[in-house]
């Protein structure tokens, strides 16, 4: 390397140290500014751990969709691996400090749904079965209209993802946690995998209780804890998880639809297929 290479990159490297300051080339050459949103935080952040960066936030900081997340939403490789959603989370992120994995699955959802409405607007339009006669149409949903089921449940201890239920049947004492980004993407790995043997679907039910429960009257043992979520009476089982259900914080996923079949008025969970993010793909 030359001296004077040498010199430009010393610097290059004292001015970033200063907070050397870089041309906004959107906003200074082309007058438009990247819209920065706060998105209300459904857990109040009160289930993570006090050194992090989501502890005890109300809202989160999020850029606009641009073009260059379109190109991450496209990318075969991400989707692929399941993680898509995370490096479309991380990269709108005003905070970078932030991991999308380890947001809670409501919070995720929060987030993504804000991100659907800055990048394409509050119109949903999606095919859904009706509840009363089972016919397919195509609906229009207001995304904006969703309400915000905020976190009413304290945890067990403060900063920690940590709750407790005590189950009908058995009496036994469940501690739960709500699945974060971490254990959503290993449940759609394991779902895929199952499809392609054939099997998906086939116990969907015990899978996310596995990752949802950390302990049963104090036994932690993962070993223990699986023989019993495979043996537990279906009165408990449908009693936690209507529980974790109605705890859970997020966004509710569901409103109303008129059948143009059978003319019946019924509520129905949106799905969030390939025209979340891309409103002419379905």
């Amino acid at each position: 390397m030359s001296d004077k290479t040498r010199t430009e990159n010393e610097i290059f490297k004292a001015a970033q140290a200063q907070g050397m300051p870089t041309r906004n080339v959107m906003k200074d050459d082309f007058g438009f500014e990247i819209p920065v949103e706060a998105v209300p935080l459904p857990s109040r952040g009160v289930c993570y751990p006090v050194d992090s960066p989501l502890y005890g936030k109300e809202t989160i900081e999020i850029r606009a969709m641009t073009a260059r997340e379109e190109d991450i939403l496209t990318s075969k490789a991400l989707i692929k691996k399941g993680t898509v959603i995370s490096h479309l989370l991380k990269s709108c992120m005003v905070n970078k400090d932030i991991n999308p994995d380890d947001m809670l699955a409501g919070d995720r959802n929060a987030v993504m749904t804000a991100l659907r409405i800055t990048g394409y607007g509050t119109d949903y339009n999606v095919e859904v079965d009706c509840p009363a006669c089972s016919t397919r149409s195509k609906q229009a949903f207001n995304l904006a209209e969703l309400p915000i089921k905020r976190l009413e449940t304290n945890p067990i201890a403060d900063g920690s993802n940590a709750f407790e239920f005590t189950l009908p049947i058995t009496k036994k004492v469940v501690r739960f946690s709500f699945l974060d980004g971490h254990a959503e993407t290993n449940i759609m790995v394991m779902e895929e995998r199952k499809k392609k043997s054939g099997l998906s679907g086939e116990n969907l039910v015990t899978t996310r209780l596995k990752h949802a429960i950390t302990a049963i009257d104090n036994v932690t043992d993962k070993g223990k804890i699986d023989t019993f979520i495979r043996n537990m009476p279906a009165r408990d089982s449908l009693a936690l998880r209507r529980h974790i259900d109605k705890s859970e914080p997020g966004i509710e996923m569901k409103s109303w639809m008129d059948c143009p079949h059978c003319l019946e008025t019924s509520e129905v969970r949106l799905p969030m297929g390939a025209s979340f993010f891309w409103p002419d793909a379905e």
